[in-house]
């Protein structure tokens, strides 16, 4: 630390981490209760502060891992949150980030660790502070992105069937899609392929399972759904 800047107060700066799975064919938000002042008991996002050593990205990164034991996963910074009265504990700004996983590669022992658990979108309580608005502006964030980048991938196990796909789009768009049509859009698509594969655990009737191709994505990302 210098000198510099002494003559102005010191703030806060957290990251808090808004990470959805699919699950169920209901999206779903990982949220726990708070184990520490003020709010302690509240339902939370899971979240920290920047260390002096870390880029915000890193922070991010950091409490991601910490909560999901997972790497290279999805990660979008949504937007800061810095009303003044935002925590009742000292002046603190929030840089909240959005991370999608698929639930299949969590280990469920985390949710004991953490005291997390997973919490369908249309039954969310009412969270600490902003974290509402936080989740509010996320679903917003992925709102824009679904149709154009290929998002809902990051929520699916390597193989799933369409029923899934689009019971992930219906998650995040808050509402039903014409089945037909979809299906015709999805075919159209060269990198979403169909493997041999079949689904007997979700579906009685067997549905062939699909994978997504990200070579082909990415040698014609004009992904429009």
């Amino acid at each position: 630390m210098t000198d510099y800047y002494i003559e102005h107060p010191k703030i806060f700066v957290s990251v808090d981490c808004i990470v959805f799975g699919f699950e169920e064919n209901k999206l779903k938000l990982l949220i726990g209760k708070r184990k520490m002042d003020p709010g302690r008991g509240e339902w939370s996002l899971y979240g920290g502060f920047v260390r002096q050593n870390e880029s915000l990205t890193d922070a991010a990164k950091r409490v991601l891992y910490e909560l999901t034991g997972l790497n290279d996963i999805y990660m979008q910074q949504v937007r800061a949150f810095g009303d003044v009265n935002r925590d009742p504990g000292e002046r603190v700004i929030s840089v909240a980030y959005c991370a999608l996983i698929n639930v299949q590669d969590y280990d469920d022992r985390l949710l004991d660790k953490y005291g997390v658990e997973w919490v369908e979108m249309n039954h969310l309580p009412k969270l600490y502070s902003d974290h509402n608005q936080m989740v509010d502006s996320a679903v917003k964030l992925l709102r824009l992105h679904v149709s154009s980048k290929p998002l809902s991938f990051n929520l699916l196990p390597e193989l799933f069937t369409l029923t899934q796909l689009q019971k992930v789009y219906e998650g995040i768009l808050g509402q039903e899609i014409d089945k037909r049509n979809f299906r015709k859009r999805v075919k159209m698509m060269d990198f979403i392929e169909k493997t041999d594969a079949i689904d007997k655990v979700t579906s009685k009737r067997g549905a062939a399972l699909y994978r997504f191709n990200e070579k082909a994505y990415l040698e014609d990302p004009t992904f429009k759904l």
